[in-house]
């Protein structure tokens, strides 16, 4: 039955993310939103609404470190499996100087989360902070795109090409309640699922958050990555990884934290924080005019991610033959 929960959960996350994002962006259209605003604020944050949604229940229903193996893990696999497999599909070449000025700003938000999460514990006061982080990110992008009106004309014809909206009120209203719904109904079941098949295998919530629930959420930049890629779209590609890695660390942590505390497990502190900034150095290429990642790479950064999910999958096994031992 945990299992039925968790596809079923990973569906209803997918399916409820994309209509609330369509239907919103429909919705703010009609209303007179400006396509930047509408680029910068509610297509970002409904890629991150499945992440959000989870790590929220996860709080409320008391797995807590879930959440954060979720925010992780997502943020590693959107580097070497989202840009990884469109790279072996189709190679990707990058122009766009706002890749860089993004990048710098995810690594920087990347330290910052390590250094709060090495105080042991994301209190209230650290999301108020990583909050507050992304206010400014979104503030200064949406300076950067008025100053630039070509690119950000050029940004929004992309988000055109790959958004397909409602005409009709009524439809993306009844989209974006849908997909409220399912958001919350699909988190509750991931959430119930996942915990209980931790604990049928005698591993943590941690684990499953960085591998099964983190691999489900990652699946709408996977897909979107794979559709830019296949359309020559790099810079969709890539910037769509790289914001979303941000809105996972700075929106979501930032606002799960001021729900309820989340501990940082040892095994993070020691490996897993590491391990998602030196995924995220692999985009640092990409701040060169014309960059280019070809199938090699692609294959390299998708190897990586498989042997990361080995190590977990062995030290997971480790861990509970250690504690039947005891």
């Amino acid at each position: 039955m945990a299992y039925i929960q968790v596809v079923a959960g990973l569906v209803l996350l997918v399916v409820a993310g994309d209509y609330l994002v369509r239907g919103s962006v429909s919705l703010a259209r009609r209303a007179g939103v400006s396509k930047l605003i509408i680029g910068l604020t509610i297509v970002a944050f409904g890629t991150s609404a499945p992440e959000l949604v989870v790590g929220v229940d996860a709080v409320l229903t008391g797995a807590p470190t879930l959440a954060l193996g979720n925010v992780v893990g997502s943020n590693i696999a959107n580097v070497l499996l989202v840009v990884g497999l469109p790279a072996i599909i189709s190679p990707m070449v990058c122009s766009s100087p706002r890749l860089g000025r993004n990048l710098m700003f995810m690594l920087a938000a990347t330290v910052l989360f390590i250094g709060m999460a090495f105080t042991g514990t994301f209190e209230w006061q650290q999301g108020v902070i990583l909050l507050a982080f992304l206010s400014l990110f979104i503030g200064y992008s949406i300076s950067r795109r008025k100053a630039c009106p070509i690119e950000a004309a050029a940004e929004m014809a992309e988000m055109d090409e790959l958004q397909h909206k409602p005409d009709s009120y009524r439809v993306a209203s009844i989209m974006v309640l849908g997909g409220l719904i399912g958001l919350i109904f699909g988190a509750d079941l991931l959430v119930v699922g996942s915990v209980d098949i931790a604990r049928n295998f005698g591993v943590s919530e941690a684990v499953i958050g960085l591998t099964l629930v983190a691999l489900g959420t990652s699946l709408p930049e996977l897909i979107t990555a794979l559709v830019a890629a296949v359309r020559g779209h790099c810079e969709v590609a890539v910037g769509n990884v790289i914001g979303s890695n941000i809105f996972n660390l700075l929106s979501i942590i930032g606002i799960t934290s001021i729900v309820g505390p989340i501990p940082v497990p040892d095994s993070f502190l020691n490996v897993d924080l590491w391990v998602m900034l030196a995924s995220s150095l692999f985009l640092v290429p990409f701040i060169r005019p014309n960059s280019h990642v070809g199938k090699v790479a692609g294959i390299v950064m998708v190897l990586l991610y498989i042997g990361y999910i080995v190590y977990l999958a062995q030290s997971a096994e480790s861990a509970t033959a250690m504690g039947m031992t005891l």
